[in-house]
């Protein structure tokens, strides 16, 4: 059978993810994802209006006429988890493919708020949920099978997908850490990785994300940032004044984290923002996360702002707002905090908690530079990078080469300055570029079996 893989985003930068696995006459794509870099550099673009060709001009969204290279039919789109550079494309695209969207709960979840959204295309793909340790039979053959292990990463409910075919198994790698005590979900199933690597005819190939490849040992657990959380909160305790904290707002765990301690030092905790509200009244709908009933959620400006005079009226001291903006987005509770645009006022001595890291691309470092100098010219003190990755290091790596034994290697999200590390890595494990290790670009195909 003919296996062959079209690397046609994320394989010269960090976003836009999408990669079509075809194996004989039946093709899966993993992720359809947005560069979100990219749409910000404009001023007040509204992606949901616009033509997918704008936003593939724009390098916004993967460019998917490769597609029409590959001799098959699309049997299955399989986004991995919510990140909206693996999903923030699939309602431009997925209406092109006459085939099921097939994702884990949390993820289908919020795919299908992505479609609602949209206000261009009619999406009317059928949206299948699969758990993690489930199988499901691909096209007519059937030869072909689709199966989700689970991994541990920076949002709930992700999954890696690996499709199995009569001459191995292909390992969709993106995006995880090698987490064995997880705030909230299961840990990494290291276990079923060996096992895929010694089943059959083993993995003949493995597309993996190489965001942290030059950063030495393990990446730490996320109850590793919890307690450094803890720690950090625990110790201005009895701080009279303003605290307020921003993380991913899809970073579940950490948002729980962060109401729980607020509730432990006599801080009313609070969820402002858009996508704060989106990520954790859906996380709590679907019983991921058990809140405070008292605990709430404001998305609409109107209301947020409202949320923000009660609090100066009550008294700062008895909130903690956990706020959108940790990476300095113009439109963002903090960055309009910063601005001195909402009726929440900063004063000398207040604390601002960044429980996330600047995602490393020009845009996000210049926003987040921008970001904290104004919060410290109205008197802000910062607090940094409370936070652990939600990417391999380079111990990971090696152990994931070490479980599946690849015959050939893909790496991808990054640009090739961002690859030249997992090379390294791979080129010490016995791996060669050219012959079995394949630095790629968007809009390649790679032919591993003929």
């Amino acid at each position: 059978m003919e296996v062959e893989i079209a690397t046609i985003g994320g394989y010269e930068e960090v976003g836009r993810q999408m990669t079509a696995v075809r194996a004989g006459d039946d093709v899966v794509i993993f992720d359809m994802g947005l560069n979100l870099s990219k749409v910000l550099i404009h001023d007040n673009v509204e992606t949901e209006r616009m033509h997918s060709l704008d936003l593939i001009d724009m390098g916004a969204i993967p460019d998917d006429r490769i597609m029409s290279d590959l001799e098959g039919d699309v049997k299955a789109i399989v986004p991995t988890h919510g990140h909206l550079d693996h999903i923030g494309a699939i309602s431009k695209l997925a209406h092109r493919y006459n085939a099921p969207i097939v994702a884990s709960p949390f993820t289908i979840e919020l795919v299908k708020q992505q479609i609602e959204g949209e206000q261009k295309f009619g999406v009317e793909n059928d949206l299948v949920k699969m758990e993690a340790g489930e199988m499901m039979s691909i096209g007519d053959s059937g030869k072909v099978e689709l199966e989700f292990v689970n991994v541990t990463h920076s949002i709930i409910d992700a999954i890696n997908p690996v499709l199995h075919t009569p001459e191995g198994a292909v390992v969709y790698g993106l995006d995880k850490r090698m987490d064995h005590t997880p705030v909230i979900g299961d840990p990494i199933d290291m276990e079923r990785f060996r096992e895929i690597g010694r089943e059959g005819e083993g993995v003949l190939c493995y597309i993996e994300d190489c965001t942290n490849a030059n950063k030495k040992g393990r990446t730490p657990s996320e109850s590793v940032a919890r307690e450094h959380l803890k720690d950090v909160m625990y110790s201005i305790e009895d701080y009279d004044g303003g605290i307020v904290a921003t993380t991913f707002s899809s970073h579940i765990a950490r948002v729980s984290s962060l109401v729980e301690f607020a509730k432990d030092i006599g801080r009313q905790p609070v969820l402002l923002g858009r996508s704060m509200e989106k990520y954790s009244g859906t996380a709590e709908r679907l019983n991921f996360v058990d809140f405070p009933d008292d605990l709430g959620m404001f998305g609409h400006r109107k209301s947020v702002d409202r949320t923000f005079k009660r609090i100066m009226n009550e008294g700062k001291e008895n909130y903690l707002p956990i706020v959108t903006g940790h990476q300095g987005e113009p439109r963002a509770m903090l960055t309009r905090m910063g601005r001195g645009d909402t009726p929440y006022e900063l004063e000398e001595g207040d604390k601002v908690l960044f429980s996330a890291r600047v995602i490393p691309e020009p845009t996000n470092e210049g926003q987040r530079y921008q970001s904290e100098k104004l919060l410290g010219m109205q008197g802000a003190r910062i607090y940094d990078d409370i936070h652990v990755s939600g990417h391999l290091n380079q111990e990971g790596h090696y152990e994931m080469l070490d479980a599946l034994q690849p015959q050939h290697v893909i790496p991808a999200h990054q640009d090739m300055s961002g690859y030249s590390s997992y090379v390294n890595l791979c080129e010490s494990e016995g791996y060669k570029m050219g012959r079995d290790l394949h630095v790629t670009r968007n809009g390649n195909l790679i032919q591993l079996v003929e």
